[in-house]
């Protein structure tokens, strides 16, 4: 790897949706990150991204093969849509470029335990993107769960009460099998599934039923709800939908012995038994954020740094591929358990 002083090449694989939060994230990350390309099908179409880019404006390209040849890219992150991701993977890892995935892996289990063994047989690095684990109330919520205050986890609460309107689900292949790999649990509610199980601990079992309502025209879920049972003794609850209006934020609550904590994106409330009330970490009442771009890339930002200082000193990202199949796993248990009408019980995580 080169100096750990100078700006760390990336490649930016995906003009969609999210990609202007990446560009404006890479733009503030300036000084230790240079994005060098934008790879897209119509690198024509793209060009508006440089607009929020404060840099020397990237290269846009459609061609891969001169990505991996790059000798000034270390970094390819990936935000394609997760049915043509493998492909474009092998090749970057076997030119041995480190891969920063935007969620969710793949789109079956198996397929994402491809990706990650495929990375790990190259030797590069595979880091997914799972920004609400760097909301500062997020960040807040681990340091306490960690200081053994608490006391015992008794209950947790995953509340994903989403609005989509039916134009999200018309774009070509959002809600499908095929392209996405599912609806609201993979797109959607796989970030609060991610947080709430690196603060609770594994699952151990799941009963669940999922749906279409009526609201959406689409092929695979916009409801899902579940009833949890975790390794360290104890019960929940998870419900996501995209069809509840009007648009709520995504709300964790974990009750422990001697407090609960209610986590959602802009605070972290603490209600302890002895009656205190504390809030913790709360954003300004001026932030703005809206159901489809979230407002804000500072989280997106946060993560490629952690994951660019993974790179450079031989760490361990936030939330590795490995690490990331924890939340695929759970989203299939509830899938088959719907299916089936039957609980499933999960592997033990290491």
């Amino acid at each position: 790897m080169a100096d750990i002083k100078t700006p760390v090449g990336v490649a930016l694989v995906g003009a969609g949706m999210i990609a202007k939060t990446h560009v404006s994230a890479l733009s503030s990350a300036r000084g230790k990150i240079r994005l060098e390309a934008i790879v897209s099908r119509h690198p024509d179409r793209a060009q508006p991204l440089a607009e929020f880019y404060s840099g020397d404006a990237p290269t846009f390209t459609s061609d891969l093969d001169a990505i991996a040849a790059n000798p000034n890219i270390h970094i390819a992150i990936v935000a394609t849509p997760p049915s043509v991701r493998l492909e474009i993977i092998e090749g970057l890892a076997k030119a041995g470029k480190h891969i920063l995935l935007e969620k969710p892996v793949a789109r079956t289990v198996a397929e994402a335990e491809e990706i990650v063994e495929l990375c790990e047989r190259a030797g590069v690095a595979l880091g997914v993107v799972f920004q609400h684990r760097k909301r500062a109330p997020s960040i807040a919520a681990a340091r306490l769960v960690a200081s053994d205050t608490l006391g015992k986890l008794g209950l947790v609460e995953i509340a994903v009460p989403l609005w989509r309107d039916q134009s999200y689900y018309d774009e070509l292949g959002r809600g499908t099998y095929t392209r996405d790999g599912g609806g609201v649990m993979i797109t959607n509610a796989i970030h609060s599934i991610d947080l709430a199980l690196s603060l609770t601990g594994p699952l151990t079992r799941i009963q669940a039923m999922t749906a279409t309502t009526s609201l959406h025209r689409m092929e695979a879920e916009d409801f899902a709800v579940a009833g949890l049972e975790f390794a360290c003794g104890a019960v929940g609850s998870f419900v996501a939908s995209t069809a509840m209006y009007p648009h709520r934020t995504e709300v964790i609550r974990l009750h422990f012995d001697r407090a609960s904590l209610r986590i959602d994106k802009n605070a972290l409330e603490v209600d302890w038994r002895d009656g205190r009330h504390e809030v913790c970490a709360q954003r300004g009442a001026g932030h703005v954020v809206t159901p489809l771009s979230g407002g804000t890339h500072e989280w997106h930002q946060a993560v490629i740094e952690d994951f660019v200082h993974a790179v450079q000193t031989g760490g361990r990202p936030m939330v590795t591929g490995r690490e990331a199949l924890i939340s695929q796993r759970v989203i299939e248990a509830i899938e088959i358990s719907s299916s089936t009408g039957r609980s499933v019980d999960l592997p033990a995580v290491p």
